[in-house]
This record gives structure tokens, C-alpha cells and sequence, in this order.
């Protein structure tokens, strides 16, 4: 768990909502540091962040192969905009 007395620390609600980005090397560089400080320092959030990466694995081993029906990408897509838009307002 995170000090509050470090103002440069992720707490864990941080970032175990932000591990995908992590995993997915979607974050600028200074916040990925910060989520890799605070994984070496916490290992309940090392913890999910494995099961995170392992369930990434065992999903694009199983689903490499395949591709998304146009249908379904299309409706994901409208989902996430939705979402965004929701979570801006």
C-alpha cells in the first residue's frame, strides 16, 4: 500500500484501474514509473497485476487466431465513445 506521505505514489485503487493501461504500454512514461514503484513496493497490487498479465496471455493465445465479426468490433466501439462521453460530462 502507498504512504500518504509520498505525494508521487499510486495508491492501489489507482492502480488496479489503470493496470491495463500499464500492460498495454499505454501510459506516458512518468506514470508508468509510477505504477512500476509502487508494483515493486505492494504486493497485493503485484498480485492482480499477475493475474492481469496472465489473463492477458491466456486471452491472446486463445483468441490470436480469430478476428471480431465487423458487427461486434462496431458495437464495442460505440460502447467505449459512449462510455467516454459519459465519464467527460
Amino acid at each position: 500500500m502507498s504512504s500518504a506521505s509520498d505525494p508521487n505514489a499510486s495508491d492501489c485503487s489507482e492502480v488496479l484501474h489503470r493496470v491495463y493501461e500499464y500492460l498495454d504500454g499505454e501510459m506516458t512514461s512518468d506514470d508508468t514509473a509510477k505504477i512500476k514503484q509502487h508494483l515493486d513496493a505492494c504486493g497485493p497490487c503485484l498480485k492482480e497485476y499477475d493475474l492481469d498479465q496472465a489473463l492477458k496471455a491466456l486471452v491472446k493465445r486463445s483468441c490470436a487466431c480469430e478476428e471480431a465479426p465487423v458487427e461486434l468490433r462496431t458495437q464495442i466501439m460505440a460502447r467505449i465513445t459512449t462510455i467516454q462521453v459519459r465519464l467527460t460530462d
